[in-house]
């Protein structure tokens, strides 16, 4: 820490005692049209003969700017301004005659405004950018956007998938860190998904999908997914609205309402949306229990169907005020709160080894719970100059607060169907968690395009969990503590990076650096039956990230990247948390507070062809890997994750963008893999390899001048996680558009999982004297029709560039 905040005094000393040095100079005043000074303008330093910048400047409250000890050469200004029409300026020669140039007021011409409608024809993204380091799906161009939530958005983004549970992976890697502009969620699996799904496609800008992050990125995570809200940027009043219906076997809407005002030194922008899901998830359960010689003993067989309904909102409300033409602070609030309610069904049969009936079961949970998740963040962005030395700040506060209440029953049937045993239950599940972070991040350019990266970020996390079980006779609840629970649990990490890059003619390199320090107290309460215990947590983690970059050609049109990368997955509070959770009478899941982190070391060779084709082989170690493993008691189920030695990843991930006519264009992925886990979970040795591939086909057609159209969907091979593996499936989609109202309005209809064909069939690997056989479905064929309109006039673009949030690696571990 000492050695980095060294570094940070001696490159800012260096430079300002540089910029306090006399010289040979080019200095000058921006003006209006009005003859109204212009701060905050942006002017570069050119070399006439390559047009090369040698330095850059932010014009000063005045309007003036200047460049000092300048060599002798000829140059070029080149002046932008917000509002305004760009300015070149003629040749300026310095020598040792010409030693000091005092240019004349320069006057910039206003830029006329711009309406909406032009901006749909000159502004129209592809849906896929490939950059070297990153994958950019700008989600506007994805026809189905506003009648999809963000979970259906991801799950139709080339690269990324999702499982029946709702867990994201990116290219084949699980444990994905998912940001909210620059945020995280601080949430997984289910309740990730439950929050995605809250949150309506019309909301969205664009997802980056980020394979490699750098050390300026948190080391959690096996893979970044920065999903970016709506901002227009543009000066003025502007925004859009959008409403989107679907039908499947029930119904849905998805709602959203993007505002933007920008004028000087002010821009505010809000995101309102509203979702209301309803939904059923069906699961049939094949269970077989064996004896030490594998000879079958019993069977269970489970039917599990479940009808749920979400209703989502969402407020995002963002202010920039660009307090000096070299400093703008930033204040961000956010409010989700969904209501979630439902029933779930189950009946199960436990017979013999003969088949022959013994018990027969049935039960239902009633209930739900309401989530209300706060955020404010405070930001702040400085910049020195235009040449990119700035330094940005954030802090940031988040509270969830959960509120959940069920009912639930089971009855248990002999061969002759009399009741032989009834239980009725209630959980109370309240959870409060505070969130504070911190975080700086310092950019300093250096000569002959290179530069440094360096920051530190603090989190700091509270989390509060009760479970009060309550027993029901005779209509009267009765508390036992015996199956009830409280846990705390804290957790600080301190992390501090540094990041060099370099770039020659051909060549280019980074290498970086992030140190992170984690401390973990668990406290589970105790009461009057159950004793109390706690558990503490200390370590240290060195994560080291490289990258080599060579073009094969001056244009940069074929370019090799060498990546090497370390990262962790530490686990979620959630499956540190001890308490026991019934599903069914045979299903029960847990956390468990001994779970340690999951390490990954990746070697990547990437190759891309401007934006045509990109190649990527990587190899992938985990270590510790974190397993959701499977113990066998009796004839019940118990889930509960689990560490075990690790295992490997070898991946050849291909993505092809093809401009087949001008009417036609084609995204291809294809991804082939080989999986293979070790180690030995619950007393069952796990020691398992397979192939796995992916192929996505995704068509976008340009029928008429209005009217456009998607075809495509994917193809997934038989795939495993954990202990389970998954049958080969496919899915199609459909959608079409047609623009209306000079651009500013669209009408969409889409039809997603054209043949219901999106059906998981499941079956389990190495547990302990058991297996089974799974099916699961979900309302995933569905008809839909959205509307969107855009309105407002457009005078400029806003340079503001809005800081990641200082919050945006813990959500994604709640």
């Amino acid at each position: 820490m000492k050695t980095l905040a060294g570094l940070l005094i001696i490159l800012f000393l260096s430079n300002t005692v540089y910029a306090q040095s006399s010289g040979k100079m080019i200095s000058g005043v921006v003006r209006d049209a009005s003859n109204e000074v212009l701060p905050g303008s942006t002017v570069r330093l050119l070399k006439a003969m390559d047009s090369t910048m040698v330095t850059g400047e932010v014009t000063d409250g005045n309007g003036k700017f200047q460049f000092i000890n300048l060599e002798n050469n000829t140059y070029l200004l080149a002046i932008t301004s917000l509002g305004n029409n760009d300015f070149v300026s003629a040749l300026l020669t310095i020598s040792d005659v010409q030693h000091t140039i005092v240019l004349p007021a320069i006057i910039l011409l206003p830029a006329k405004s711009v309406e909406l409608k032009e901006i749909t024809v000159k502004a129209k993204k592809p849906l896929i950018e490939q950059d070297i380091d990153k994958t950019i799906v700008n989600v506007e161009a994805m026809i189905s956007s506003a009648t999809s939530n963000t979970m259906e958005v991801l799950e139709k983004t080339p690269g990324i998938s999702v499982n029946s549970n709702g867990d994201i992976s990116l290219n084949g890697r699980s444990g994905v860190m998912v940001l909210i502009d620059g945020r995280s969620t601080y949430m997984s699996g289910q309740d990730l998904a439950a929050y995605l799904k809250s949150l309506p496609g019309g909301l969205l800008d664009k997802i980056e999908l980020i394979d490699n992050p750098s050390a300026k990125y948190d080391a959690a995570g096996n893979a970044v997914i920065n999903i970016r809200l709506k901002k227009n940027r543009a000066g003025g009043f502007t925004g859009s609205v959008s409403k989107g219906l679907t039908q499947g076997k029930y119904a849905r809407s998805n709602d959203a309402l993007n505002l933007n005002y920008s004028q000087k030194k002010v821009n505010l922008f809000a995101n309102l949306g509203y979702n209301y899901e309803k939904n059923y998830s069906l699961d049939i359960y094949d269970r077989r229990f064996y004896n030490a010689s594998s000879q079958l003993i019993s069977t269970v067989d489970l039917v599990n169907d479940q009808v749920y309904k979400n209703k989502g909102l969402n407020g995002n409300f963002g202010l920039d005020f660009a307090a000096t033409p070299k400093t703008t602070f930033g204040l961000i609030f956010n409010l989700n709160r969904t209501n979630r309610d439902g029933i779930f069904e189950y009946n199960s049969k436990n017979s013999n080894a003969d088949r022959l009936l013994e018990l027969r079961g049935s039960g239902s949970t009633e209930g739900g719970d309401t989530r209300t998740n706060a955020g404010l963040n405070l930001n702040m962005l400085h910049k020195f100059n235009a040449s990119g030395r700035e330094l940005s700040a954030d802090v940031n506060y988040l509270h969830y607060i959960t509120k959940g209440n069920q009912t639930l029953q089971n009855l248990t049937f002999n061969q002759d169907e009399a009741l032989i045993n009834r239980t009725d239950f209630v959980y109370v599940t309240p959870s409060d968690i505070n969130i504070y972070t911190a975080k700086a991040d310092y950019v300093h350019p250096l000569k002959n395009k290179g530069r440094i990266e360096a920051g530190f970020k603090s989190s700091l996390i509270h989390d509060d969990n009760v479970f009060d079980f309550y027993n029901v006779k005779n209509g009267t609840q009765v508390m036992d503590n015996g199956n009830s629970n409280h846990f705390k649990y804290q957790e600080n990490i301190n992390a501090v990076y540094l990041n060099g890059q370099k770039s020659w003619k051909r060549l280019g390199a980074q290498l970086g650096l992030r140190v992170e320090n984690t401390q973990i107290e668990g406290n589970q309460l105790g009461n009057e039956e159950v004793a109390g215990s706690k558990f503490t947590k200390n370590y240290t983690g060195f994560f080291s990230s490289a990258f080599v970059s060579y073009k094969l050609d001056d244009n940069g049109k074929n370019t090799f990247v060498l990546m090497a990368v370390r990262r962790i997955s530490r686990p979620n509070y959630q499956l540190l948390n001890p308490f026991v959770f019934q599903r069914d009478q045979y299903t029960y899941s847990s956390g468990n507070p001994d779970i340690n982190p999951q390490y990954q070391n990746r070697l990547e060779l990437k190759y891309q062809h401007k934006q045509i084709l990109n190649m990527g082989l990587s190899y992938n170690k985990f270590t510790n890997t974190i397993l959701p493993a499977t113990l066998i008691v009796d004839s019940i189920f118990l889930n509960r994750p689990d560490n075990i030695k690790g295992g490997y990843m070898l991946l050849l991930n291909t993505s092809v963008n093809s401009q087949v006519t001008k009417w036609w264009y084609t995204n291809t992925t294809l991804r082939l893999s080989r999986v293979g886990i070790r180690g030995i979970s619950q007393g069952a040795s796990l020691d398992f390899d397979t192939n796995i591939a992916r192929l996505e086909l995704n068509n976008y057609f340009t029928l008429t001048k209005t009217i456009s159209a998607e075809f495509g969907g994917y193809y997934a091979s038989r795939d495993f996680a954990a202990q389970a593996v998954t049958k080969g499936m496919y899915i199609l989609n459909a959608s079409i558009q047609k623009r209306i109202w000079d651009g500013k309005g669209s009408i969409r209809i889409s039809v997603n999982d054209i043949f219901h064909s999106w059906v998981y069939h499941n079956r389990s690997i190495s547990l302990f004297q058991s297996e089974y056989f799974q099916t699961n479905e979900t309302d995933t064929q569905r008809i839909g029709i959205a509307f969107t309109y855009r309105f407002g006039k457009e005078t400029f673009a806003r340079k503001r560039r809005h800081n990641d949030n200082a919050s945006d690696d813990e959500k994604g571990r709640l």
